[in-house]
């Protein structure tokens, strides 16, 4: 019996060194053909052929002309801002009281407003907030602004001559106690040549009583009835 487990355990044995020297040797072509596999050098593939991409085209401010076109902050998309310039209204014209030519070129007689002083205008001057451009017997040219305003001459002629209003009686005056008489000074009259009105020419004095021909302070004085009354100058004497 102890023959037989001596001879089974040799069996046993030799059959374990066999299968270790089996394994051993596998393993060792494993490593082997490991070797060879990762020791081989490999080649660089050449890369793939390159297509270079379009160039990026420059931005410029008309392809935003759409996005300016349609602002979202805009109540109707439009960025264009329409400001509305309010011009202040014409002021009233002047008066027109007739066209006087004296020799030395025509010059039209005319005030701001009726009832203001009335003085000589020429062409290109200003009478208020007007410029007289040229005036004739039936039609007058101003400007106002940088426009033009032509008027009839009547049109500004009958501002002159409109009809007053029926003023109401003035209340009765309540009795009052006798004031002391005071003395009442009378302005002295100006006689002589007045103002400057161009062409080397004078006006008269308001209350001048002096004659036609008189000479003064170098000047002769000039009267000549028109159609608007009499006019009076003082001349140079040459």
């Amino acid at each position: 019996m102890k023959k037989k487990l001596l001879v089974l355990d040799l069996l046993l044995l030799a059959l374990v060194v066999i299968t270790g020297e089996r394994t051993r040797q596998r393993w060792l072509e494993a490593r082997k053909r490991e070797a060879a596999v990762f020791g081989q050098r490999l080649e660089p593939l050449p890369p793939p052929p390159y297509t270079p991409l379009p160039p990026v085209p420059k931005v410029t401010a008309a392809e935003y002309n759409e996005v300016a076109q349609q602002m979202l902050f805009s109540a109707d998309r439009n960025p264009t801002v329409t400001v509305e310039v309010v011009r202040p209204p014409m002021p009233k014209l002047p008066v027109f009281y007739g066209l006087v030519n004296l020799g030395s070129g025509p010059f039209a007689i005319m005030s701001v407003q009726p009832g203001a002083e009335h003085k000589p205008v020429r062409f290109g001057e200003k009478i208020g907030e007007f410029k007289l451009v040229s005036a004739g017997q039936d039609q007058i040219v101003l400007e106002w602004e940088g426009e033009q305003v032509v008027r009839k001459t009547a049109e500004l002629m009958v501002r002159t001559e409109e009809p007053q209003q029926a003023a109401a009686p003035p209340p009765k005056p309540a009795v009052q106690p006798a004031k002391p008489a005071t003395n009442v000074i009378t302005p002295a009259k100006r006689e002589g040549p007045g103002e400057d009105i161009g062409g080397g020419r004078r006006a008269c004095q308001p209350g001048d009583t002096s004659p036609a021909g008189t000479i003064m302070d170098g000047y002769r004085k000039f009267e000549r009835d028109t159609p608007f009354g009499k006019m009076c100058h003082w001349e140079p004497v040459k």
